[in-house]
């Protein structure tokens, strides 16, 4: 319900300005007289009085900005007298509502002026919604007051029943402003002055809550802290009584990290940036995380071996004692041993000229070894730092799928750690270790990144002077370091990659390195471990021989260690009960009482009558495994004409280089079979089938070329191949014999096999430089550059009717 103006008579009031400040109806209020304006009105209004019944009145004023309100409210002085200061002042008490008019004439200094009471009235009784207005006001009031202690007030406010007075009480609200007690001030109606009256109480009452909750918080942190901080002082306390107990000296220098990095021995880059970490931690508070981040990157910089290098000129420099370290640890293995003895002496060379650092770069080394499983790739890494008087470190890279293991974590994120490159650094304590990066063939790759690409900076001579770690951010100087990287699979490392590193190939053993490595390396260390001392088992060169001819099959020696060992168990296990009487001595023929037969007879041993190429289409051929060489025999056979379907069929998990060879053997064969004095009509009508046993092995490749050719060329002539004859290379549409791949490998299973008579292509004679003088020795090699020359060679005599095989 609006207010209407009723007509009350029109009042000439002295005004009372107040600066901001509000006073609402019902309010009563000291006023300070020794203001000139409040005096004044005082006495004007005490002067009209005289002449009129009543207590003197006086118009209070709102004054914000030098601004008078509209609005003022009706004031009577109650009293006069002191305040409790001393100073004189004046009771004053609102009563109404005044709409101020013109200014008018009047006794005394004041500013007088006509004001028109506003009418305030409401119906009665309230009805239902201004009721609920009034109950909700008094509620958020209530709840006010008590969380103030006010509770006298509390029960003021809630006899207070009148609409107009409940609306004007909350003019004693101290968190209301001057422009909100305004706003209620000019709102004549009472009911539209109570809801903006009951919308300022609750607001404030939410603002408080949330004010209450954060000043909770904020009590809770801070005594915790104040908590942790006194936990802390009794902590160091403690720690200071123990170190005098001890008799140690009191701040150790552990705990001054400045003293640390600037008494440590770091370039002149990292010192700079360790020493902003510095500042950083001595900004930051104890709770801060931050710190004990920093704190890990200073120790992890500080235990850096900045310019800490192995003095290696007394033992590098002997190039000679380098040398029969290497021999005196690994038998064989040539290629790599010359490439280490190169290192050295163009190392001892630019030492004695003065150039040890060219271009910030100084002598390091990257080499590639590839070979098969136990041929000692990672041994020979060791052996490497012994002859070179080097620190060794290994670092595995086999099933590796982070990027952040080769370049380490930002400091950043929670547990961060440097790169295996940086740990191996820190490990080895020194600048210039040897490092082996071993099975770098078998690092993936997936959505956290491929490690490969991040060694291509680890491993490129040109870069790896300025190394990175995500996880130092400074530069690391790698370029002194001998990297080694082992792998069984060349094709499995990354192409750039490859193309950083000097490759080494380590294609397996001889039969006479394998022997000299059983005897002088292997059997000491299991009669260590099987308890036995050398003078009570020894093991002759016949039987060593027979288990590395006929027991074994490999490139390398796990095999042959593995049968030593069961060997010397055995033997033990027989005298402890008491079945055999110590020393012994093991020969040939004892192997096989003691364990078993030998699983690798080879084919001359065997019976002529059981051997594979007892029969036409059986040809023996020459393979490189994962595990080094191995021998290939390729079976061919004819299907009967009424019952098999004319074409080409594969089996043996053949590859499509694979299936592709056999399609241009075939070709071969029919285009040229008047030539050779083939039957190759009975290629029209039968089906030829080709088959590659161990099926459950994959197989791929054009080197097999050569001996499928053979095999059907024996199948369709009855010529048998020869037993002792073994070939490789790939054949082309017009019979040439073209270039294949991994010579000495094939050369060493050939001879492993006892095959005697090896084929390969012409253009691959200087491979056979590369082969042990030993081994071609006891080979036969013959290099050809057309299918017609295998044929000759590789196929018996025809001399009489042999019929086809089918």
């Amino acid at each position: 319900m609006a207010a209407e103006s009723t007509p009350f008579t029109p009042l000439a009031l002295p005004v009372l300005p107040l600066d901001d400040e509000v006073v609402l109806p019902g309010m009563v209020v000291p006023l300070d007289l020794n203001d000139s304006e409040v005096r004044a009105a005082v006495e004007a209004a005490q002067a009209a009085a005289r002449s009129e019944p009543g207590k003197p009145k006086v118009l209070l004023v709102p004054r914000v900005d030098g601004t008078y309100a509209s609005t003022g409210v009706l004031g009577t002085v109650e009293q006069v007298g002191r305040l409790a200061d001393g100073d004189p002042g004046a009771l004053i008490r609102g009563r109404a509502r005044v709409k101020i008019g013109a200014g008018t004439t009047g006794p005394g200094a004041a500013l007088w002026v006509e004001g028109t009471r506003i009418d305030e009235t409401v119906p009665d009784p309230l009805p239902g919604q201004v009721a609920e207005l009034v109950k909700e006001y008094k509620a958020l009031a209530t709840a006010w007051l008590r969380k103030r202690g006010a509770w006298q007030v509390v029960d003021r406010v809630q006899a207070i029943e009148d609409v107009a007075a409940l609306a004007d009480n909350s003019g004693y609200s101290p968190f209301l402003t001057t422009a909100q007690k305004t706003e209620l001030l000019e709102t004549a109606d009472p009911v539209a002055r109570l809801k903006l009256a009951t919308a300022q109480l609750r607001d404030h009452l939410a603002e408080q809550d949330v004010a209450e909750t954060i000043a909770k918080d904020v009590q809770e942190g801070v005594d915790k802290q104040q908590r942790e901080f006194l936990l802390r002082r009794q902590l160091e306390a403690v720690r200071k009584e123990l170190r005098e107990l001890n008799g140690e000296q009191d701040g150790e220098e552990s705990d001054d990290y400045r003293a640390r990095v600037e008494a440590a021995d770091l370039p002149e880059k990292v010192r700079e940036a360790a020493l902003k970490e510095v500042d950083k931690l001595e900004r930051s508070s104890d709770q801060s995380p931050e710190g004990s981040w920093i704190r890990t990157w200073l120790d992890t910089v500080l235990e850096m071996p900045w310019n800490e290098r192995t003095d290696d000129s007394a033992v590098a420099y002997d190039i000679q004692g380098a040398q029969a370290v290497l021999d005196a640890e690994h038998a064989g293995l040539k290629d790599v041993k010359e490439r280490i003895t190169e290192y050295l002496a163009v190392r001892k060379r630019r030492a004695d000229r003065g150039l040890g650092v060219i271009g910030g770069r100084r002598g390091g080394a990257v080499l590639a070894l590839v070979g098969p499983p136990g041929v000692g790739k990672t041994s020979l890494g060791e052996s490497v730092a012994h002859a070179m008087g080097r620190k060794f470190v290994r670092v595995a890279l086999g099933g590796v799928r982070d990027e952040a293991e080769i370049r380490g974590h930002r400091r950043t994120y929670v547990g961060a750690l440097p790169g295996r490159i940086v740990r191996a650094i820190k490990e080895a304590g020194s600048m210039n270790p040897v490092v082996l990066l071993d099975e770098i063939d078998k690092v993936g790759s997936d959505f956290r990144g491929d490690p490969a690409a991040a060694l291509l900076e680890v491993l490129d001579p040109a870069q790896n002077h300025t190394f990175r770690d995500h996880y130092l951010e400074v530069e690391l100087d790698l370029s002194d370091v001998v990297f080694l990287a082992t792998a069984n699979v060349l094709e499995a490392i990354p192409e750039a990659l490859l193309d950083r590193m000097e490759l080494v190939r380590l294609d397996g053993y001889t039969e006479d390195e394998k022997v000299v490595i059983a005897r002088d390396h292997l059997l000491p260390r299991q009669l260590d471990r099987a308890g036995l001392d050398k003078d009570e088992v020894t093991i002759d060169e016949g039987a060593l021989r027979k288990l590395a001819g006929e027991y074994t099959r490999e490139a390398g020696v796990r095999t042959l260690e593995r049968s030593i060992a069961r060997l010397l168990r055995k033997v033990a296990a027989q005298h402890e009960l008491g079945e055999r009487e110590l020393p012994f001595t093991v020969g040939a023929d004892d192997l096989r009482a003691l364990i078993g037969r030998p699983h690798h007879v080879p084919e001359s041993a065997q019976d002529p009558a059981e051997r594979r190429t007892s029969v036409p289409g059986v040809a023996t051929g020459l393979a490189v495994t994962g595990a080094g060489g191995d021998v290939l025999y390729v079976e061919a056979s004819l299907a009967d004409p009424e019952t098999g379907a004319a074409g080409l069929t594969l089996t043996g998990q053949l590859g499509d280089v694979m299936k592709e060879s056999a399609q241009i053997a075939l070709s071969f064969l029919r285009s040229h079979g008047a030539e050779l004095e083939l039957p190759v009509a009975d290629l029209k009508d039968r089906g030829v089938h080709i088959h590659f046993p161990a099926g459950a092995v994959p197989k791929d490749g054009p080197s097999a070329g050569v001996t499928m050719t053979t095999a059907l060329a024996s199948l369709l002539s009855g010529r048998l191949v020869r037993t002792d004859v073994a070939m490789t290379g790939e054949v082309s549409l017009t019979g040439r014999v073209l270039p294949i791949g991994g010579v000495k490998q094939k050369l060493l299973a050939a001879h492993r096999a006892g095959v005697t008579t090896v084929i390969i292509p012409k253009r691959n004679e200087p491979d056979l430089d590369d082969v042990p003088a030993e081994i071609l020795d006891k080979l036969d090699v013959h290099t050809v550059s057309d299918v017609r020359q295998v044929l000759e060679l590789a196929l018996t005599p025809a001399t009489s009717e042999v019929p086809v095989a089918a």
